[in-house]
């Protein structure tokens, strides 16, 4: 097994310890936990095994936990009734423990807000009477005729229905709360141009495109007091088309987020599948390092953080193209970007971040897949 050497550990120690502020919120260390879809909620309502789920995690250093994706209160946001709802009393009261158990353990959380738009097949649980519905009613692989183009109705229940979660995530003690606007679901489906074909307001040029987007996060802005931290989460890459890009250079890019950061987001999550890959020519800088270059808002970065081959030979970048612990920490040195979001090796391992934080890099465990198959 490689062993660290003594100074990336404490390097790693070091930057990582550190607090950071989002908005009114101060998260303890950088290290973040990133959603991920779980579905061991059945009728939607997060019970006690999903409070130990997360609240453990919190213990062992994590700093700021983001849910797993919860669905707004609006009936073709979802497909599953196994997936957490972020709306009905039951539904909201569960998540209460969760925040509440999170806090007692030291730990900041915000739970990720999501409606999947044209990922939906109508017939699926929760609501099987509900249509898919999205911009244009266009599926990310381009055909047609499996949904319904939303109407200006349809927008406006769907924004209400972000806003109202937003406010009762603040109302149950939630210290802000993440938008889904990643991966080909409903926000992104707006955003990338393959999805959205519409002539109005919505529609057009990538400004356009942004509309939608800067309307659910002004309405969320609206609805949660002033120092309420609002994350925006946001990918280039989608769900069956990883070679997708909303913007082709920097330029495209601040076009995009510019007004979605003047509608109230205070920080933004930027989703890569491997964050030390730079995101455009002529620089290093990843997605999240442009993002907090372009829009002065703190950044999360993301994308196989300790994962990707020999799991610790990934993790102290053993070879350059796998990135590591020691460009991360490059990176946090160089201030590219906030925090980091760890998927999958958080998964495997609740205690992956005291053990990092500490320097105990042998008693990592690697990542296993059947750690899908429970909540540890």
């Amino acid at each position: 097994m490689t062993v660290t050497s003594p100074d990336t550990a404490a390097r790693a120690a070091g930057l990582l310890s550190r607090p950071v502020a989002i908005n009114g919120l101060t998260v303890p260390n950088r290290i973040a936990m990133a959603p991920m879809t779980r579905m061991f909620s059945p009728g939607g309502v997060p019970g006690e095994d999903v409070v130990s789920y997360y609240s453990r995690r919190a213990a062992a250093g994590v700093g700021l936990i983001v849910t797993e994706g919860t669905y707004v209160g609006h009936d073709s946001a979802g497909l599953s009734d196994r997936v957490p709802r972020f709306h009905g009393e039951e539904q909201l009261a569960g998540w209460a423990k969760v925040a509440e158990a999170v806090h007692a353990a030291g730990g900041t959380i915000v739970p990720q807000l999501w409606h999947i738009g044209m990922v939906r097949e109508q017939g699926q649980a929760p609501y099987p009477q509900a249509p898919a519905v999205g911009p244009s009613g266009v599926r990310t692989d381009g055909t047609e005729g499996r949904g319904e183009a939303m109407t200006q109705a349809d927008i406006d229940d769907v924004v209400a229905a972000f806003a109202r979660a937003a406010a009762d995530a603040e109302r149950i003690g939630f210290d802000g709360v993440e938008l889904h606007g990643a991966h080909g679901y409903l926000i992104d489906q707006f955003l990338w141009s393959r999805t959205n074909r519409r002539t109005d307001a919505y529609g057009g040029d990538p400004v356009a495109r942004t509309k939608f987007a800067a309307e659910v996060v002004a309405a969320v802005r609206a609805a949660v007091s002033p120092q309420f931290p609002v994350i925006f989460r946001y990918s280039q890459w989608k769900q069956d088309a990883y070679d997708a890009r909303l913007a082709e250079t920097p330029q495209e890019l601040e076009a995009i987020l510019a007004p979605l950061a003047a509608a109230g987001v205070d920080a933004f999550h930027a989703s890569t599948r491997r964050y030390w890959i730079p995101e455009f020519e002529d620089s290093d800088l990843n997605l999240a390092g442009w993002t907090k270059k372009l829009t002065g808002r703190p950044a999360i970065t993301v994308g196989s953080v300790g994962l990707n081959g020999e799991f610790l030979e990934a993790f102290q970048g053993r070879g350059a193209e796998l990135g590591g612990l020691d460009d991360l920490l490059d990176r946090m040195e160089r201030d590219e970007f906030d925090l980091v979001a760890v998927g999958r090796a958080l998964l495997q391992d609740p205690n992956w971040a005291a053990k990092v934080l500490d320097g105990r890099f042998d008693e990592l465990v690697p990542y296993d897949a059947a750690s899908l198959t429970s909540l540890s």
